[in-house]
């Protein structure tokens, strides 16, 4: 009788031992999070430093025992900057990966043809990098019950006011050109740019497309020049933009460059050389120790990449803030459930520091954005860098601008 209870009791311990690992295998099993952008390309300084400051959120959520209990895992894929290729990642990162939320999106058209299938599956999509002002709107209610589509980039429309009130109001010019490439990025942007001037009453004397690739603007520049422009006004990216640059220089036409936050990119500073110089642009990042949390980040990423000069930095620290929010929401919820972590980031209950801003409910139900109007400040091309064009906006208590609360 004893040893048949002895042996009941050792049976019943072996089975509480086989359930307590199997929970605490279970318990390990990764978090599985998209990660798409371009990563070869034009668009690739943009992709890979958002890719890599997503890696870098990653590797401190896991060191500091993941989320749930679980690690991250980053599910990566390469989308070309091709609406296409987006598409067909969107679909084999639902159905074939099983990720339970996305990071990324560089390029505007991408985000538009892709983020759809998220939105019918109910899983969630956090924009680190596009800034098409549509993006965030795609879904919105009472069109769809809910949006699944989130943002931590400076959309277009905070972009543009900003190129528009530093052109026309900061600087006095009154005859702007628009050179803006075909993409819907570039189309969308120049679209919000001329909505933005004609608030203050002003007009673009010349708007100039071109397309993906092209190496001569000389067409375009003549066209602008004729037309007695005196800025220019770009909306594009960096290889393109480099050309806009160097094409004035070889014009001899010398009228300052301001663009959207692209004309940061290192494929247009290190292409255009010392006819960059002076290029100003919005920046919700510059590559510049002046707090804690981006003097840490700043030597995380060199020591990690073996780098000085981030490719991107706007890209690098958006990319590594979105990790940080969605590991944030998914705490909150408890649960990886798509729904469950939408609402988590529609109601953030705890501040998180971040590179970019301290973001303290930095999401709603109606208001997908991160990111507003007041938190972006313009950075000016120099020799090789991207400094502080206005130094008197970041200085102080000015360093870190947070959202406003409703």
């Amino acid at each position: 009788m004893r040893l048949r209870s002895m042996v009941a009791a050792l049976a019943a311990g072996v089975a509480v031992f086989g359930l307590a690992f199997s929970g605490a295998a279970y318990a390990a099993d990764p978090i599985k999070i998209g990660l798409t952008g371009p990563f070869t390309g034009g668009s690739s300084s943009m992709g890979v430093s958002m890719r890599d400051g997503v890696k870098l959120a990653v590797e401190e959520v896991n060191k500091a025992g993941g989320v749930l209990g679980r690690p991250l895992q980053l599910i990566e894929r390469d989308d070309e900057a091709k609406n296409e290729v987006g598409v067909q990642i969107a679909q084999e990162l639902i159905n074939k990966e099983g990720v339970v939320a996305t990071l990324g999106y560089i390029n505007t058209g991408v985000a538009l043809a892709s983020q759809r299938f998220y939105q019918e599956a109910e899983i969630p999509v956090i924009n680190n990098v596009a800034t098409g002002t549509l993006i965030s709107k795609q879904f919105v209610p009472p069109d769809n019950k809910n949006n699944y589509i989130f943002r931590t980039s400076a959309n277009d429309a905070i972009q543009s006011a900003m190129i528009a009130e530093e052109a026309v109001k900061r600087q006095g010019f009154k005859k702007p050109a628009i050179l803006a490439d075909s993409t819907n990025y570039g189309q969308l942007g120049r679209a919000d740019l001329v909505k933005a001037l004609a608030t203050m009453g002003v007009k673009p004397v010349a708007e100039e497309k071109f397309n993906i690739g092209d190496t001569d603007m000389t067409a375009q520049l003549l066209r602008a020049k004729e037309a007695g422009a005196d800025v220019v006004l770009t909306y594009a990216i960096g290889p393109e933009l480099a050309q806009i640059a160097n094409g004035m220089a070889k014009l001899g036409w010398k009228v300052p460059m301001i663009g959207s936050w692209t004309l940061s990119m290192a494929n247009f500073i290190d292409t255009a050389g010392a006819n960059g110089n002076g290029a100003m642009m919005p920046q919700t990042f510059i590559q510049l120790p002046d707090t804690p949390k981006r003097k840490a980040f700043i030597e995380a990423y060199q020591a990690a990449y073996k780098i000085d000069r981030m490719p991107s930095p706007v890209s690098a620290a958006q990319g590594y803030d979105s990790v940080l929010l969605l590991a944030a929401a998914i705490k909150q919820a408890g649960s990886t459930d798509g729904r469950k972590v939408r609402d988590a980031l529609e109601n953030l209950n705890t501040k998180v520091e971040g590179v970019v801003t301290v973001y303290d409910k930095p999401f709603s139900a109606t208001d997908h954005e991160a990111i507003t109007a007041n938190i972006p400040v313009f950075g000016l091309v120099k020799d090789g860098r991207v400094v502080a064009a206005h130094p008197e906006d970041i200085a102080g208590d000015k360093a870190v601008r947070v959202k406003p609360k409703n």
